[in-house]
């Protein structure tokens, strides 16, 4: 079992969450170790490997270290790549930068991996603690009664999933959304599109070329080529015997029915003419990619419905450009802080039990919805760096390039945060400074070591101050 930094009782609460993608999967195994009953509806009728490469940054990995440590992150560790930098290069092969690893640290590891693999290894933690999880189940509508003090969902085949709340954790065309917004919100072209491919190095030559085989011959490692609004980044794993690419270039289609299908080799190689040898003969030597177009959606209004009993999550209230390396962190930092919100409101008597949920999400909700929103924005700004990069001035100063890493962003402790601040984010109208919602250098969080009891004892007027 899992060693939590701080004792949850049970609190009876039941939870529905729509969607077994990683926040999901983590809303539901946080809400089970913090005392909340939870069940999972997931609409593919059986577990798929699907995806590529993805990372887990720190800030995640923080709440990923305090599960059961041999079912997730010796798993994790055993699956993910152990590169000692990344190599940056200028497209046509001009070397610009080695960026160190992130610093190891078993309280707070970093894991860049296979989505399939890693999915596989959080999916399978969470049925080795009994959480149900039902699959084929296709929601089709959400619905809620503030009157009753209860949230459900109703499913293709009529069936009805009743709780004290349901999140929507059901990724960026989620139907949860139309409730939440009270209007059917579709997202809308990034301008930009990915191929991407995952496949075997050995099997496809990678091992033997001459141009390839030394992104596989030593290990791993993790390369990128920048051009002129293009970038291609090459990672390979488990000891060189997987190689990943990805190749971010303008692309205007519309996303109406599909986001991601299948791409074409040759499409790629003109993209990158007259670019790296090595980048093209990596793709030559791909058996074959996807073509997934980026979506986007400017900040949602709220994350929850007016009755606070219905929450979004993940993807579903904020998608993340892959260039911010934090989509699938940021999903799993939102399940960790609306479990632990749930658990403060029902252990806090100030709170009365009509009010235990309601209170829970609208502090999940301020306490998130800047953190995310300044997050979001790496996505755009990494790529315009790359993309828009004036190489005389990075000559200058080759540090310029490099990937952020913000301490506000990645040395976050997303339990401790919201137990810290809980206190006075619950009171109703009590406005936040910025330095206390830990979006930007400014925030004063590593200012605090100490963590608040559970559960908190301040009464109401101790509570204002």
């Amino acid at each position: 079992m899992a060693s939590p930094i701080a004792e949850y009782p049970k609190t009876g609460l039941k939870v529905v969450v729509v969607g077994a993608g990683f926040g999901g999967l983590t809303a539901a195994i946080e809400c089970y170790l913090k005392g909340h009953e939870v069940v999972i509806l997931e609409k593919t009728p059986t577990w798929t490997q699907l995806g590529d490469i993805i990372s887990i940054s720190p800030n995640a990995g923080q709440v990923l270290s305090r599960w059961d440590s041999s079912l997730v992150a010796d798993k994790l560790n055993a699956l993910c790549m152990h590169h000692k930098h990344f190599r940056i290069h200028t497209h046509n092969g001009d070397w610009v930068l080695d960026q160190p690893k992130y610093p190891p640290n078993k309280e707070k590891p970093m894991y860049n991996g296979h989505r399939a693999d890693f999915h596989r290894v959080i999916y399978e933690y969470a049925m080795s603690l009994g959480i149900p999880i039902q699959l084929g189940r296709r929601v089709a509508s959400y619905h809620e009664d503030d009157i009753e003090g209860k949230a459900w969902v109703v499913t293709d085949e009529g069936e009805i999933f009743k709780g004290d709340l349901v999140v929507g954790a059901d990724g960026v065309r989620s139907k949860a959304r139309k409730l939440v917004l009270g209007y059917d919100d579709k997202p809308k072209s990034s301008g930009y599109a990915v191929y991407r491919a995952w496949f075997d190095a050995e099997a496809a030559g990678i091992t033997t070329d001459p141009l390839t085989r030394e992104f596989v011959a030593n290990g791993d490692t993790h390369t990128g080529w920048l051009g002129p609004d293009v970038h291609f980044l090459v990672a390979t794993c488990k000891g060189g015997k997987e190689i990943s690419w990805v190749c971010t270039h303008r692309d205007e289609a519309n996303i109406e029915e599909s986001w991601s299908l299948p791409g074409k080799i040759d499409d790629v190689l003109k993209i990158l003419e007259g670019w790296d040898p090595r980048c093209r003969a990596i793709v030559e030597r791909t058996p074959s990619c996807v073509d997934w177009k980026l979506v986007s959606r400017d900040p949602l209004p709220t994350w929850i419905t007016a009755s606070a009993r219905t929450c979004l999550l993940g993807d579903a209230a904020h998608p993340f450009l892959p260039t911010s390396i934090q989509g699938c962190s940021q999903a799993i930092e939102d399940g960790c802080a609306l479990a632990t919100c749930l658990a403060l409101s029902h252990a806090d008597p100030t709170v009365s039990p009509l009010q235990k949920v309601p209170t829970a999400l609208k502090t999940y909700q301020k306490l998130r919805y800047e953190r995310v929103k300044e997050a979001q924005k790496k996505g755009e700004q990494v790529r315009d760096m790359w993309h828009k990069a004036d190489w005389t001035k990075v000559r200058e100063n080759p540090e310029s390039i490099k990937l952020p890493r913000e301490d506000w962003l990645m040395r976050h402790d997303c339990e401790r945060y919201i137990r810290r601040q809980w206190v006075r984010a619950s009171v109703e109208g009590c406005v936040m400074k910025r330095e206390w919602l830990a979006c930007g250098p400014e925030s004063d969080e590593f200012m605090y070591q100490d963590m608040p009891p559970t559960p908190p004892a301040e009464d109401t007027m101790k509570r204002l101050l």
